[in-house]
């Protein structure tokens, strides 16, 4: 499907790709809202944590925010969406994959592309907390990789109402091909960087906390270094840690471009044409989509960028797109 340049016009000065995949990380300021932190545990033992924000009403609608890989719900794009939801009186749930709060999960096994028994726990929590509230997902780049799968696993039991999902990696195995081309290999050495990083602090915590058999685990794993690409860390690391043959099987069995058809939840995608992390090729074909998924695919706006306005005063297209979407799914109450 072709992009289309009406729907998205980057900020003047910075229609580079890069630019607008760097812009939020490296450049916009941080925004503080006031959040309440709650502890999710799972069946497994380990836990999640969502940060809340918005109103208490009991019957607000509700969106559960899915950050990306080595993210938080500190994340910029995270923490503006939630924002711009408390102004249309929409109540947010950020969720912290596990591990990314700022304190080390307690088993050895972590987050992954293909997470999504994790997100339908976090979904069925916040349907039991606020059964009155519609609820919608968003997720970005990882976080809109799992809530796809999620949504086509699940099919019409997904338990949401609406989501969207934003920068998608719809094949792990070509986006990590694509990721150690050219300039993005500056974003794979930063992954790199960061995902060995949460695995070596685990080791720490579990050591200093006796954890030997989740210590037994990740030392099984053998030696971090030496480890260049998304292929090695996936092969040597998410592969056995969640119970995957190889990288190859993780990225088949994770992709969410092979759960799209199966979609029955009203769903947007917003995707740019020149995202550095993904090929043109990755992207699905309008008839691998299901009949109520939407795929806004823009000319420019690189990876969770779609930063438009002026330099000195930049706006965020998503933080607008996304909410204005979010409400044309909702019923009104008669």
């Amino acid at each position: 499907m072709p992009p289309s340049s009406d729907l998205f016009t980057p900020a003047f000065g910075l229609g580079n790709p890069h630019l607008q995949t760097l812009w939020g990380p490296l450049w916009r300021p941080t925004t503080h809202l006031e959040r309440q932190r709650e502890r999710l545990w799972l069946a497994d033992g380990d836990f999640l944590d969502l940060d809340w924000h918005g109103p208490h009403d009991a019957q607000a609608p509700l969106v559960l925010v899915l950050h990306g890989l080595t993210g938080s719900s500190n994340s910029p794009y995270v923490a503006g969406l939630q924002k711009a939801l408390a102004a249309q009186g929409w109540a947010s749930a950020a969720l912290n994959w596990r591990g990314c709060s700022g304190e080390p999960n307690l088993l050895a096994r972590s987050y992954h592309s293909g997470a999504s028994e994790d997100l339908a726990a976090a979904i069925a929590h916040l349907r039991a907390k606020r059964p009155l509230a519609p609820l919608y997902a968003v997720g970005y780049s990882l976080g809109g990789n799992v809530l796809l799968k999620h949504l086509g696993e699940t099919g019409a039991a997904s338990g949401l109402q609406g989501a969207a999902a934003v920068s998608v990696p719809f094949r792990l195995d070509q986006c990590a091909d694509r990721i150690g081309l050219g300039f993005s290999r500056i974003y794979q050495k930063h992954f790199m960087r960061e995902m060995l990083a949460y695995i070596r602090v685990k080791q720490s915590r579990f050591l200093q906390d006796g954890r030997a058999e989740g210590l037994k685990t990740l030392e099984a794993l053998g030696s971090l270094e030496k480890m260049r690409t998304f292929w090695d860390f996936d092969g040597r690391v998410t592969a056995p840690l969640h119970g995957f043959l190889s990288a190859e099987d993780y990225y088949r069995r994770a992709s969410s471009r092979y759960y799209l058809g199966d979609i029955r939840t009203p769903t947007l995608i917003i995707q740019a044409a020149d995202d550095p992390f993904v090929f043109a090729h990755s992207l699905p074909e309008a008839s691998e989509l299901s009949a109520c998924t939407e795929f806004e695919l823009t000319a420019k706006g690189g990876h969770v960028g779609f930063v438009d306005g002026s330099l000195k005063q930049p706006s965020y297209y998503l933080e607008r797109r996304i909410p204005a979407w979010l409400l044309t799914q909702t019923t009104p109450h008669l």
